[in-house]
């Protein structure tokens, strides 16, 4: 049985798929519950053209068309965006034609099942063709197990997709703890 989805994500989820944006989604590492909700929410048909998970270093590379200096760092995210919209315009087609496009993408790496000697953290990056947003995010090493934080990092994800699509998702909580803070950027597209 599959978990339940959160009031707050259910909200931002459907007026995403309420809002006219069409969206390629490319999520690796972590992540993969915010497609999980997006799919779980009717409607999900008018927002998601498809959603890839470049798991594997080949898809890494074969997304980006080259391997990244960082697989987790706000140029692989934005990278990642950039080749997600690209790909959204791509199959819009007759479908959703004139709607607006969005590549949305997450790049993470978090706890697992062996001690990382690196930092736990994400980069989202949306590009919605005038402009690729980033945030990341340092997660409290050892403080949250796994679930713990796959959840702040789709929390995360949900609330820059929603921004992307024009939808006010500040009712999304982003349960962070003591020091740890999003970081944003922006820049052209």
């Amino acid at each position: 049985m599959s978990s339940p989805i959160p009031d707050d994500v259910r909200a931002a989820v459907q007026a995403i798929h309420d809002a006219p944006a069409v969206a390629v989604l490319a999520v690796t590492g972590a992540g993969a519950s915010a497609l999980t909700w997006l799919f779980a929410v009717p409607g999900a048909s008018r927002t998601v053209l498809e959603a890839r998970v470049p798991y594997a270093r080949a898809t890494m590379i074969e997304l980006l068309g080259s391997e990244p200096a960082d697989y987790v760092s706000a140029a692989t995210a934005a990278a990642m965006a950039r080749a997600a919209i690209a790909r959204a315009r791509a199959l819009q087609g007759l479908d959703h034609a004139g709607a607006p496009s969005v590549g949305f993408a997450c790049t993470a790496t978090i706890a697992t099942d062996r001690t990382k000697r690196g930092e736990h953290r994400v980069w989202v990056a949306v590009a919605d063709g005038t402009r690729v947003a980033c945030s990341g995010l340092v997660l409290a090493k050892g403080e949250r197990d796994r679930a713990g934080e796959e959840d702040v990092v789709a929390r995360l994800a949900i609330r820059a997709l929603a921004a992307a699509c024009g939808v006010a998702a500040r009712g999304v909580a982003l349960p962070l703890l003591a020091g740890e803070r999003v970081e944003t950027r922006e820049e052209p597209a």
